[in-house]
């Protein structure tokens, strides 16, 4: 089960979940995208969301200002997440209006939000689970999408489903979150996708 739970942890860590949406968005929509635009899109946020703050990460190691990428304290946690904040901020400005699509800016818009709302709870002292928030506004970002492109996503839905139930026992098993800061998390990733989900859908 300690195998299974840190497998699952890793393969849905909150890294991976920018760029996740925004494959499952090319991969769902019916409109025609160029493959230019699509390669415009992923590519950057890949390098942006993924690769720099690994980086950020070794180099936070290093400094000692990082132990585990799991970020187990909220001292750990505070500069990884004003980073994700700027990054966010940044693909924002920068990356989605070089070539606008809609859903995937409020998707981002979405994740900032749950990102501030994290950074906010840090300074009462409070741990979100960072997994839970991210997997859970992934699995509603993919609910918004199947009704606004009227797309029958029910065995992707399902599956996420399962994920976000399996990434919540496996952080409680691991004693790595407590039962409230796994409900907050879940709260936080479902309402940052639903309350921006009205400009687009």
């Amino acid at each position: 089960m300690k195998v299974f739970s840190n497998l699952i942890s890793y393969v849905f860590h909150p890294l991976f979940i920018p760029i996740g949406g925004t494959v499952a968005y090319f991969l769902i929509t019916p409109k025609y995208t160029p493959l230019e635009i699509q390669s415009a899109s992923v590519l950057p946020i890949f390098i942006l969301t993924v690769i720099i703050p690994i980086i950020t990460f070794l180099i936070l190691k290093n400094l000692g200002l990082a132990h585990s990428i799991s970020l187990d304290t909220i001292q750990e946690r505070k500069y990884p997440l004003y980073i994700q904040a700027s990054i966010l901020l940044l693909i924002l400005y920068k990356v989605i209006p070089n070539n606008y699509v809609s859903e995937l800016y409020f998707y981002f818009t979405g994740l900032l939000g749950a990102t501030v709302a994290c950074i906010l709870l840090l300074l009462f002292n409070f741990k979100t689970s960072l997994h839970t928030v991210g997997v859970s506004g992934l699995l509603m970002y993919l609910i918004n999408l199947s009704i606004h492109f009227e797309i029958n996503l029910i065995i992707a839905i399902s599956l996420l489903i399962v994920c976000t139930g399996s990434i919540i026992t496996a952080r409680l098993y691991l004693k790595a979150h407590t039962a409230i800061e796994v409900i907050i998390g879940l709260f936080i990733g479902l309402l940052s996708q639903l309350l921006t989900v009205r400009f687009w859908l």
